[in-house]
């Protein structure tokens, strides 16, 4: 490989676009603690948009996870029936360190579930199962709900925990973009940023180089020193796409040849980890304004799933208004790309400044563009979303006390967007699966 890698600039890092620094319900004082201290302290069940079809060549199972990615599960469901991945479909991601609950479908024409035993997996439960006409995708499902223990707090913070609930129920929650999309070195989007301008050596750099505190910091070492061999075996397995690229290097490949070896649907994964850091950026913008729950002239409005986009006006329809107060309508943020479509006025001023913020313009979003990179076009994102059926208790149980937090949110909404607001603390989050 030719030349050699310098220390990419990282001073872009705004550590603000995934440590708020502003809260909508910041009158009310946070009640601290910890989540995720055990599995069944967070549990997540899928909402469906519609009960299985009762017939078609896909199975459709209804299965409880612990302590496993999504993406394990399909693999086991795979060995299972004997399919390739592509048979097995899902409407989202959830997470790891959970008891959760979700819907898979296994594409098994003419086969029969009688014709398969039982899954056998300590961490896998069958809870039903049913046919269906499709193969689930992604985004296909209604909503999650949630139900939280946050430990080390008094059950007495529990009408405080209530109070911020009620008062986002009230008012939509901050549609925030969960630090877990960002890494675990929270670079993704630094990654990102770099392919959507097409510089595939700085791309390398921001995803490879070393800096802050990391358990993998060897790997990053070895990279520096150009011992592009001994990195990828100092990475685990979960490091799938850095390995892959650190292999095409120790082949000699160029920095531009090794990303090039990265599917489209991954190098997407970092373009919208940039999209999502902006995104970040220009929210915490209308929390500090206080103008996340104001509808502006030349905001674009949204339904929570980013349907239905309409531009307001310097007068707008009393009724559109009537219905952005009754959270049906959400000022909608940007999610960069080309094909975006733009906010007028001074809300498309603020978004162009945070898009400067990380040293791009609208023009730099062209390579990414051209390559063909998923996510690349652009889109807009409700900058907040309805919670439902709120619920909290404060309680004691064999692990001490704790403060449990229900509550529904739409798909792609992040419950810990939701505790960030109640504990007014860090909320210890994990990578996308």
């Amino acid at each position: 490989m030719s030349g050699s890698f310098s220390h990419p600039d990282h001073a872009v890092q705004h550590d603000h676009f995934a440590q708020p620094r502003t809260w909508l319900t910041g009158e009310i004082a946070g009640i601290g603690g910890l989540i995720r201290q055990r599995p069944e302290d967070f549990v997540v069940e899928e909402i469906p948009m519609a009960p299985p079809a009762g017939e078609g060549e896909h199975f459709l199972l209804f299965v409880q996870k612990v302590n496993l990615t999504t993406e394990q599960v399909a693999r086991v469901l795979c060995e299972h029936f004997g399919v390739s991945r592509d048979a097995i479909g899902f409407a989202g991601q959830k997470d790891r360190v959970a008891v959760t609950r979700q819907r898979f479908s296994v594409h098994a024409p003419g086969r029969d579930l009688a014709d398969f035993s039982m899954i056998d997996h300590e961490h896998i439960s069958v809870l039903w199962a049913d046919r269906h006409d499709r193969k689930l995708r992604r985004g296909d499902l209604a909503g999650n709900r949630f139900v939280i223990r946050i430990r080390g707090v008094e059950p007495t913070s529990a009408p405080r925990a209530a109070r911020c609930l009620r008062m986002l129920e009230r008012m939509g929650v901050p549609n925030r973009f969960g630090i877990q999309r960002f890494g675990v070195r929270h670079r993704n989007h630094l990654v990102g940023r770099e392919i959507f301008r097409g510089n595939a050596r700085a791309a390398v750099e921001a995803m490879l180089s070393p800096g802050g505190p990391d358990p993998h910091a060897e790997a990053w070492n070895h990279f520096a020193r150009s011992e592009f061999k001994q990195a990828a075996s100092a990475l685990p397995g979960s490091f799938r796409v850095e390995r892959l690229v650190l292999r095409e290097l120790a082949r000699g490949r160029s920095p531009e040849q090794a990303l090039e070896r990265v599917p489209l649907s991954d190098q997407g994964f970092y373009i919208s980890a940039f999209q999502s850091a902006v995104f970040n950026l220009v929210m915490e913008q209308r929390l500090a304004d206080g103008t996340l729950a104001q509808p502006l002239p030349g905001d674009l409005l949204t339904r929570e799933d980013g349907s239905g986009l309409t531009l307001l006006s310097e007068h707008p329809d009393p009724a559109l208004l009537e219905r952005f107060g009754a959270l049906e309508w959400a000022p909608s943020g940007p999610l960069w790309g080309v094909r975006m479509p733009r906010a007028g006025g001074r809300v498309a001023e603020v978004e162009l400044e945070a898009l400067g913020a990380f040293g791009l313009s609208p023009e730099d979003l062209e390579p990414a563009e051209r390559a063909g990179i998923m996510m690349a076009g652009g889109a807009r994102r409700a900058l907040r979303v309805r919670l439902k059926a709120p619920d909290v208790e404060g309680g004691l149980d064999e692990h001490g006390p704790y403060v449990r937090c229900a509550f529904d949110l739409p798909r792609g909404a992040f419950a810990t967007e939701v505790l960030r607001e109640i504990m007014k603390t860090g909320v210890e989050e994990e990578p996308d699966a």
